[in-house]
């Protein structure tokens, strides 16, 4: 069998988010957030789950950096829950939430894994929410202090830092499509929003710079590919929308300082106008140390008119799906690594999230996910091929150390190398974890 080798640097890990993870949504002091009031809307998440309890990793963190040790992860990523370190946003401290992340860092930092920490995974506090939440430039400067008040709290304890998290999903799938929290389906709320959110990013990474905080810095957006079904225009221009949609839309206003202007006018053509105040690009640029790219899944896609906000139609060729109904398209994954070094300059990459939702059976206590191997290994090759291709890329964190809460999906999609059995919380390794160890600790895999 063919073996694919990895730098011996590389920065292997996995990835959580507050929400879905921890739990304790009503204890030691922490505030709503948009989530809470979401998930506890009716017929707004499957089933009627919601994010209360989760893995419960607030009081089983030590649980879970055992088999993060036991992995072999050099980085893990999580993200701090704003309303519970500001309950109303902004104004009060809650000491209670600051000491759970200090806890929780020194006890990654004690087993030798380096915490990255992001800023915002969508856990926006209810009571900014009901001050007109990112719509509102006054929750760009709330996001601002409380990124302060981080940096300065954990400055020399982590070393990578990120500002937002998925910044398509924050504002357009919870704010045009309405299937995220705070639910609205306002195309030009949306456009509005996204603009807050790269600002809040620029103010954010500002502070950083002016504080002199210690590390890297650099924001995780979407990232898809579309291979245009022909090479007729009308496919290729499509196919670019939903490219840059991902993409461009959220990184040309930090790397170039300016929005695509095929975006602002096809938004424009659509409704919705972008609204950009003086002074807002400058702070919008200021430096980023790495990008880190999420990915899960591609397509083959044309246009066709009137299909979703972007004219596009995705095409289906045989590919696999996971159990979430994402296609397998392996493939894309290096043409984004491409297209980003084409696009941005030989900026370093680090892989934020990458991983498979399965249909994971717990049979005589143990979870045989070959799929998700299989998954993990395809898509692991498209990073050996990047990185052949001189792209630099720092590491990759798997998509989820947890089964956990799956946003609107519940707790019936599961993406974790660990299966939660959300009845007694018990954690169980699944076969991909054993074999995510291996090539961790081997440095290479085979295929």
């Amino acid at each position: 069998m063919p073996i694919i080798r990895f730098p011996k640097d590389m920065k292997w890990g996995t990835a959580t988010a507050a929400y879905q993870v921890e739990g304790a949504a009503f204890k030691d002091g922490r505030g709503l957030s948009i989530w809470d009031t979401f998930s506890h809307t009716a017929g707004k998440v499957k089933n009627g789950d919601n994010g209360d309890i989760a893995c419960d990793s607030y009081h089983r963190y030590h649980e879970d950096i055992e088999l993060l040790d036991q992995l072999g992860a050099k980085v893990y990523r999580f993200s701090v829950s704003w309303p519970r370190i500001y309950p109303s946003g902004t104004g009060k401290l809650n000491p209670k939430g600051l000491q759970y992340y200090h806890n929780l860092i020194d006890k990654l930092v004690e087993k030798g894994i380096e915490p990255m920490l992001t800023l915002y995974h969508w856990d926006l506090p209810q009571a900014l929410q009901d001050q007109g939440g990112w719509a509102s430039r006054n929750t760009v400067d709330a996001f601002r202090q409380y990124a302060q008040t981080i940096f300065r709290e954990f400055n020399g304890k982590v070393k990578y830092w990120q500002t937002i998290n998925e910044p398509l999903c924050a504002a357009f799938l919870s704010n045009y499509r309405g299937v995220h929290a705070p639910g609205y389906q306002d195309l030009q709320l949306a456009v509005d929003v996204s603009h807050h959110l790269v600002l809040a990013h620029g103010k954010a990474v500002k502070v950083f710079r002016e504080q002199g905080i210690k590390g890297q810095i650099g924001t995780a957006t979407n990232t898809t590919w579309r291979e245009p079904f022909s090479n007729r225009i009308e496919d290729i221009e499509a196919c670019r929308r939903e490219i840059g949609h991902n993409i461009d839309w959220f990184l040309d206003p930090i790397f170039k300082g300016e929005y695509p202007q095929y975006l602002v006018d096809w938004f424009k053509k659509k409704g919705a106008e972008l609204h950009v105040e003086d002074g807002d690009m400058e702070i919008i640029q200021h430096p980023i140390d790495f990008i880190g790219v999420n990915y899960y899944s591609g397509n083959v896609a044309r246009f066709k008119e009137n299909t979703g906000l972007l004219d596009v139609e995705n095409i289906e060729i045989d590919y696999n799906h996971t159990h979430i109904g994402w296609p397998i398209y392996a493939d894309g994954f290096y043409k984004v690594f491409q297209y980003l070094a084409e696009r941005y300059g030989n900026i370093p990459l680090f892989i934020t999230e990458n991983g498979a939702c399965c249909v994971d059976e717990l049979v005589n206590g143990k979870v045989d996910d070959q799929n998700r191997i299989n998954y993990y290994k395809q898509h692991l090759t498209a990073v050996s091929r990047a990185i052949a291709s001189g792209i630099p890329i720092l590491g990759y964190l798997a998509w989820s150390l947890l089964d956990n809460f799956e946003w609107a999906d519940g707790y019936g999609k599961r993406f974790g190398l660990v299966y939660v059995d959300f009845q007694t919380l018990e954690r169980i390794q699944k076969e991909s974890y054993t074999w995510y160890k291996k090539v961790i600790a081997n440095g290479w895999m085979e295929i």
